[in-house]
């Protein structure tokens, strides 16, 4: 991957360019792009856009760093797949030029476009470009898996801190400082309380804290008003560019205590375009948050934006993301088979009590991520998109279990080649690159195929092979699961009951 040309979005330009200080998650990527010697490239409209920046310090500075950019000394001829799935969508100018930089991938002029902007990952899609459309965290997940001898960091891990004993001057909030006046005050006030961190080298990676907020709350700089609901408050999410899925991990937490406190609704306010924001607008679109309306808040130098996501419960088959993580019975159900070696490492929070935390700490992306992969060659393939899948973790007669319930996002079948086999499972699999070779070679006659999949739910009660025969979910020892097998809504709402699920996950 190292010496190809990487065709940057504006504002990842923009914000490496700012008079103010640089936002450390640019500072990242680019020393990745410099230590493996990408060719970095700016396309003319961003030239001509930044011109048009309302800072003129902006622009004077990019204009003197131009040198170490490759420009594009032409635009490539419009690809017809750019004329005809992308131009008829395009409502602005914006739009328009987010699809003239993806008509230089189209045309191979570049090999890569990294961009933080949610619509043009939209398009790549459409394009079939989406292998090479990378956000920050996606690109730094990519080249860390592939150089893996340039990477230098301890085994991550999430874990809940009170604030007294975080270390404020961390660089880390040095953001938050500079958008929110008052923060170092709101900070030392919330010395007792909790908040959910990730450190690497004593350093703060991410940083949650949430509120729970009960009915006959007051929001008066808030519009539109807020009607009378309990609510859950993201009151401070950041995560730094690293590749590892924190985001996704922080997310899961925000849900898990959703469900918990039985809150109706989920919101965050959000301060200003920086890319880290820009990176948290996107996975919240992603998972159902849209924007609502305004904050007029006198904590933040701007005027903050008031994103929402409906936690009421309801289940979206075809969007599943957006109702995460509730789930509906009234798809098709499997169970499905996952060896010990794999089970807890990509699924961590099903980890067993006969073994060690330490060993499944969040060191890999794919522990991290709500979405995951997950291959198989099971003879039933006939599986879609908001379907769901038990997991069988396998090892006999009273050691095999149950633990965990996943949605079904989306498969991928009759794929072309081992390469596009490999990119298809990217980051959120449990297996290396030599692995998943060894994967779409072992049997020729029969390719595997990839399961994308939202791991909703850890079981907290599970039930052994023997219990699911008594149960008559399986019929005997020797009809244990192999590949996806089909059981019925009854004997889902059976597991459900013997494992003690929170029924408030299910949508009847």
């Amino acid at each position: 991957m190292t010496g190809k040309k990487v065709l940057l979005d504006t504002n990842i330009i923009i914000h490496r360019e700012a008079t103010t200080p640089v936002d450390p998650d640019i500072g990242i990527l680019f020393k990745w792009l410099d230590d493996l010697h990408f060719v970095k490239c700016a396309h003319p409209l961003s030239v001509e856009e930044i011109e048009k920046h309302r800072d003129p310090k902006t622009v004077k500075a990019f204009l003197i760093k131009l040198g170490s950019y490759t420009v594009l000394r032409t635009k490539a001829p419009i690809h017809p797949l750019i004329e005809s799935l992308c131009f008829p969508l395009d409502k602005n100018e914006n739009d328009t030029n987010d699809s003239l930089l993806l008509n230089e991938l189209m045309n191979k002029r570049v090999d890569l476009l990294i961009s933080e902007d949610g619509g043009v990952h939209d398009k790549a899609i459409r394009l079939g470009l989406a292998s090479s459309v990378f956000t920050i965290d996606g690109f730094l997940a990519r080249v860390r898996a592939e150089n893996p001898s340039l990477i230098n960091y301890k085994v991550l891990s999430v874990r809940k801190e009170h604030f007294g004993n975080l270390n404020i001057r961390d660089e880390f909030f040095d953001s938050l400082r500079q958008d929110y006046p008052g923060f170092d005050d709101w900070f030392n006030r919330k010395s007792e309380d909790d908040a959910y961190v990730c450190m690497q080298d004593e350093k703060i990676l991410a940083f949650l804290y949430i509120k729970i907020e009960n009915k006959g709350e007051k929001y008066p700089d808030i519009e539109p008003a807020f009607a009378s609901k309990k609510r859950l408050k993201i009151g401070t999410f950041k995560v730094a560019a690293n590749g590892f899925n924190l985001g996704e991990r922080f997310l899961k937490i925000v849900f898990d205590h959703a469900l918990l406190f039985k809150a109706e609704e989920i919101y965050v306010t959000i301060c200003d375009e920086r890319i880290e924001r820009l990176r948290l607008k996107e996975l919240l679109r992603k998972f159902g948050f849209n924007h609502y309306g305004y904050k007029k808040s006198s904590s933040c130098r701007d005027v903050e934006e008031v994103c929402v996501r409906d936690f009421t419960p309801k289940f979206n088959p075809t969007a599943p993301k957006i109702t995460f993580p509730y789930i509906s019975a009234d798809n098709n159900i499997f169970i499905t088979p996952i060896y010990p070696e794999y089970h807890t490492t990509l699924l961590p929070d099903s980890i067993l009590r006969t073994e060690l935390p330490e060993d499944y700490e969040g060191d890999k992306p794919f522990r991290n991520a709500i979405s995951k992969v997950y291959i198989s060659r099971s003879i039933e393939r006939n599986i879609r998109r908001g379907d769901l899948i038990v997991f069988y973790r396998t090892g006999g007669y009273f050691k095999s279990v149950i633990t965990t319930i996943g949605i079904i996002e989306g498969v991928k079948d009759n794929i072309e080649n081992e390469e596009r086999f490999i990119e298809l499972c990217g980051k959120r699999s449990v297996f290396t690159r030599e692995e998943l070779s060894g994967w779409w070679n072992y049997n020729p006659g029969r390719r595997p195929f990839v399961v994308y999949f939202l791991c909703a739910y850890s079981f907290p009660r599970r039930l052994n092979l023997k219990e699911l025969i008594d149960l008559k979910i399986i019929k005997d020892i020797d009809s244990a699961p192999r590949g996806f097998a089909r059981i019925s809504k009854d004997q889902l709402n059976l597991i459900l009951k013997e494992t003690k699920t929170n029924e408030s996950i299910i949508i009847h």
